[in-house]
């Protein structure tokens, strides 16, 4: 498992268009952002970080699929091997009294599998404890966080005055523990 860094600078802002200018700025520069903190949705905040789309709904069609083959599978597996029996001359395989089963189960799949991946990428599972930078980033700040590790006093100096020069509001250095 990788380490994870305990040394980070926070610029923050308190306007969201000069944050995103200051992102487009940031980035065009080349330097690397951590991590970004807003206290509401922000429009426009992936573009300006140059985001891809996410792969969600390729996932949830892939957890959909699986639900339609499982449903498929075991109900044709019991009415055809394990348990036929003769409705009133019925097929032994009705596949149109399958439908409603196996929409319920591609639906019931997507979702929880959906549900599952989402908090698995984003590290909501139970237990886990997330490193606060600044807790004004809930309320009414805008940060961008930048990972220091084995940086230069001449490198961080010269971050802070790129932070400052694109409209933070504040530049702090943030160090955790290694139990924090």
């Amino acid at each position: 498992m990788a380490t994870q860094s305990n040394n980070y600078l926070l610029g923050l802002w308190d306007h969201e268009e000069v944050f995103l200018h200051a992102i487009e700025h940031i980035r065009h520069d080349g330097i690397e952002i951590y991590e970004t903190l807003t206290p509401f949705p922000v429009h426009g905040l992936e573009t300006a970080l140059g985001y891809r789309d996410t792969r969600l709904h390729t996932a949830g069609f892939l957890f959909g699929a699986t639900g339609t083959t499982f449903a498929l599978s075991i109900m044709s597996w019991v009415m055809t091997t394990n348990y036929p029996l003769n409705f009133g001359g019925k097929p032994n395989w009705p596949l149109p009294s399958f439908i409603p089963i196996t929409f319920e189960m591609t639906v019931l799949f997507a979702a929880v599998g959906m549900v599952l991946t989402y908090c698995v990428r984003n590290k909501l599972f139970p237990g886990y404890i997330p490193r606060i930078f600044d807790k004004r980033t809930t309320d009414d700040r805008f940060a961008l966080v930048f990972d220091i590790e084995g940086k230069s006093e001449a490198d961080v100096e010269q971050l802070k005055a790129v932070l400052s020069g694109q409209g933070a509001v504040e530049v702090k250095k943030r160090i955790f523990s290694e139990n924090e």
